[in-house]
């Protein structure tokens, strides 16, 4: 069994709407049947029990060695706790080669976990020794070291919950929420609210406490130090030696990092000095608040949690020592090293030491039966400590003071901890205190306390974020087909335009936002999408969506509110990455239907082509179909049921709904040359379907219409014409035989000058069929007299000349084509052709580099004075 080309698909894609990952498997002959490998499924139940109980169906079946490949995969995520469903093996047409997919909730483990099984499958099939505990383990622990923490997944959960897109923008927590214009981002518990002077003021406990005394908030006595005989003064002046006890903490510090509570002698105020001031210069003392610890979370302008907090302990049977009391505490599944479980292991360290000291004991010590044996002073999870819900016995007025001294501060969301006998009444009543505010909370004791019930507090970050029923998205369009798809894409962009959108655009010509380019090449793929998606000025998108990306990675988002699919033709890309025929074809680009938002989104579709007006069965959405006849079948059963469809009456696009239609001039359209080309007449009633789809205003899609022109600048290498010395040229990037079969077709539509004869300059991409090839030239040599040939720049793969060669073979039986020239060189190829041109004479240019050629032929005609 051989492995390659392993791939993560990170968005909806061929196979599901899973992230996944997708490798290709090469398998022997013996192995695509492992009943023929002795021994070999009995192994593999003795290394991986699991994957029996995982999948039932092994049990003898014929499987290749290739499908236990994907069930291991998706066997060992699962065991090691990932929340994953989805895996699939594909035969490919290639006999012993399958395509293996499966789901993964976070990429780098998927792939461990695909490396993981590999050596599974070679241990069973070798009868080599294969650890699955430590398999499981590195799973694990690279799964919590790269997911979410329970802080930033709450909130993220909580987005997704109501449709809201995300992205993580680091592997850390920064993420962002929704699209362009509408976009929000997080970091943990910050979001983009969340000032940088509010963070700074929360971080400065002594500026902090200074503010909230102003507003009437109660707050501990204290002061900053300068040093260790300071702090003395500090504390008696706050009454130490009277028996008022102190806190000695970093004034910048946070979860409860070299903080020390109720000091009652000189020791240990030196002593709590020398740690904080390891984490920090500037030390604080305070007065000792007595009471209970709690945390009360406000978001906005509502508290939304509250927990009392305990500090790390254990308690006695009057049997095990202190350190085997620790170790059982910390032997509960809930208790992990990090963040992302409930509660963190307790540390048995110097502090904790130190603390059993004030009490008498040690290590060894043995607690009596029910005895509380305290391990740290401050009560933070982080640390080892406990929490307990209290959120619904929290009295309205002391809710209001948490409240003011986040606003005080100005943190739109706060952990403000406080330090009280209960929450049952006022703060002034018990004389408490509010100790410390923090910026960027953790959740993690609201989300899962130790006791009582959790709150949904993402789904209260997620609504002070946006408003009911915003889910942060800008209309978004995408477009797939084999020919048109960038005409239609800058067409609706137009349309967009016209309505006053900042459009983010890409297509094969690069990235444009409001019309200026800002990447160029072939942004067809989902990076491209994804960037403008990010862009801040964004508010409407129109997405050409290529089958390569989906193919390499999937889509560049979650869904769209309308899909368009042009057509389905021959030669675009067969044979490349397994996709052999036009039907498998059809199913790369039905990707993006498939994705349309449910209920709402359109599909606009074209009925005269069979393989894309059957992609209305897999729209999640509803339904918009085009044609140049209104009467053909698929057209004729959707206006009968009294949907929308879009035809050609006469001179005129008809958009229909029940009786209700809208009438579109061809002549006020100049794509399509008042009506002279039909192909950019379905582009025409693509991007109508769009724009309707969309809801715009039909003075909107008809403004956006007649202001887009087709020319080099506004949509290079699309059917641009030239006027050379009274001749015509034609630059085009025709570049499959549906796209050349429509060229012609349109050119025998346009009106002829006096002179008859026609040229055409092509060349040929080595990425394509044999069959595909030489097609182009079998079209091209029945309708053109002059046939110049020219070697593409880059080959593809190809030999120097096979493509040529294939070339000359279309052309074998050429009715019209009397006259062949080869060339070496897009522009030489072109000058030979301009060179020979006279008066009403014709010309079609199939440009390979689009922009430079299309500079070049502007050169010659500036040359010609034209």
């Amino acid at each position: 069994m051989d492995v390659s080309r392993i791939r993560a698909l990170r968005g909806p894609n061929l196979w599901s709407r899973h992230t996944a990952i997708e490798a290709i498997v090469s398998c022997a002959e013996a192995e695509r049947d492992i009943n023929d490998i002795p021994g070999f499924e009995t192994r593999l139940r003795e290394r991986f029990p699991e994957i029996a109980l995982l999948q039932p169906a092994l049990n003898g079946d014929t499987h290749s060695m290739a499908q236990i490949l994907e069930f291991a995969t998706l066997g060992l995520q699962a065991q090691a706790g990932c929340p994953v469903t989805f895996s699939r093996t594909a035969q490919t047409v290639e006999p012993g080669i399958y395509q293996v997919v499966v789901e993964y909730s976070e990429e780098e483990v998927g792939r461990l976990a695909l490396e993981l099984a590999q050596t599974l499958c070679r241990a069973a099939a070798d009868d080599a020794p294969f650890d699955l505990a430590d398999a499981l383990h590195r799973l694990r622990e690279l799964d919590e070291d790269v997911r979410l923490g329970p802080s930033t997944g709450s909130i993220v959960y909580a987005a997704v919950a109501r449709g809201i897109p995300y992205r993580r923008l680091t592997q850390g927590s920064l993420v962002q929420f929704g699209w362009g214009s509408r976009q929000r981002r997080i970091q943990a518990a910050e979001t983009d609210m969340t000032s940088a002077v509010a963070e700074s003021i929360a971080q400065d406990k002594e500026l902090t406490k200074r503010l909230l005394q102003s507003a009437g908030v109660p707050v501990p006595t204290g002061r900053p130090v300068e040093d260790a005989d300071d702090a003395w003064a500090a504390a008696c002046e706050i009454g130490i030696e009277n028996g008022v006890a102190v806190v000695v903490k970093p004034q910048d510090g946070n979860q409860g990092k070299g903080v020390a509570v109720n000091l009652t002698t000189r020791e240990q105020v030196l002593a709590a000095y020398a740690v904080a001031y390891k984490i920090s210069d500037n030390v604080l003392v305070e007065r000792y608040v007595s009471g209970q610890d709690h945390r009360f979370l406000v978001v906005g302008s509502k508290l939304v949690a509250a927990a009392r907090r305990e500090p790390p302990m254990v308690i006695g049977d009057g049997t095990h020592t202190v350190r085997q009391l620790v170790n059982l505490v910390n032997a509960d599944p809930r208790r992990g090293t990090g963040h992302a479980t409930s509660l963190t292991k307790i540390r048995f360290d110097d502090i904790a030491l130190a603390r059993l000291a004030q009490d008498g004991l040690n290590a060894e010590s043995v607690p009596a039966r029910g005895q509380r044996v305290i391990l740290r002073n401050n009560a933070n999870l982080s640390t080892g400590g406990s929490a307990t819900d209290v959120t619904d016995d929290v009295h309205p007025d002391f809710a209001a003071r948490a409240i003011a001294a986040a606003q005080m501060v100005g943190l739109d969301i706060a952990g403000v901890d406080i330090v009280c006998k209960n929450v049952l009444r006022p703060l002034e009543e018990q004389g408490g205190g509010i100790v410390e505010l923090n910026a960027a909370p953790g959740l993690r004791m609201h989300l899962q306390p130790s006791f009582g019930k959790g709150r949904a507090v993402g789904e209260a970050i997620i609504a002070n974020m946006f408003a009911d029923g915003d889910d942060a998205r800008i209309p978004l369009v995408a477009v797939a087909g084999t020919n048109g798809k960038t005409t239609t894409v800058r067409l609706i962009a137009g349309i967009l335009g016209s309505q006053g959108h900042r459009v983010g655009m890409t297509s094969t010509d690069g990235v444009y936002i409001q019309g200026k380019r800002i990447d160029t090449g072939d942004c067809s793929g989902p990076k491209s999408a994804r960037n403008v998606l990010m862009h801040p000025d964004v508010n409407a998108a129109v997405l050409e969506t290529a089958r390569g990306g989906v193919l390499r990675e999937g889509l560049g988002f979650d869904r769209c509110d309308v899909a368009v699919i042009t057509n389905i033709g021959k030669g675009d890309h067969l044979g490349l990455s397994y996709i052999s025929t036009v039907e498998d074809l059809s199913v790369v680009k039905r990707v993006i239907v498939q994705n349309v938002k449910p209920g709402t989104g359109y599909a606009v579709l074209n009925a005269a082509d069979p393989m894309v007006a059957r992609m209305a069965d897999s729209c999640p959405g509803k339904v918009i179909f085009f044609a140049h006849d209104r009467n053909h079948p698929v057209m004729a059963m959707h206006r009968a049921q009294g949907k929308r469809i879009i035809f050609l009456d006469g001179r005129e696009i008809v958009a229909m709904e029940g009786g209700a239609e809208q009438r579109l001039a061809l002549k006020d359209i100049p794509v399509t040359a008042g009506g002279a080309i039909g192909f950019q007449i379905e582009n025409a009633m693509a991007a109508v379907g769009a724009g309707w789809a969309l809801g715009l205003d039909w003075t909107v899609i008809r403004a956006g219409l007649k202001s887009f022109v087709n020319d080099a600048a506004s949509a290079p290498g699309r059917f641009n014409v030239f006027d050379y010395r009274d001749a015509t040229l034609i630059a085009d990037y025709g570049h499959n035989p549906d796209a050349i079969q429509a060229l012609v077709r349109a050119i025998d539509g346009m009106p002829e000058k006096s002179g008859k004869r026609r040229a055409v300059v092509i060349s040929g991409a080595g990425d394509r069929r044999d069959e595909d090839i030489r097609q182009q030239t079998e079209i091209l040599g029945d309708a053109f007299d002059t046939v110049v040939l020219y070697q593409d720049q880059c080959q593809r793969g190809r030999a120097d000349g096979e493509v040529l060669a294939l070339l000359h073979q279309g052309l074998a039986n050429a009715r019209r084509a009397k006259e062949v020239k080869e060339i070496r060189g897009e522009f030489l190829a072109i000058d030979t052709a301009l060179a020979d041109l006279q008066p009403g004479d014709l010309c079609l240019i199939l440009v390979d580099q689009v922009e430079e050629a299309l500079a070049h032929i502007a050169k010659r005609i500036a040359e010609a004075g034209n």
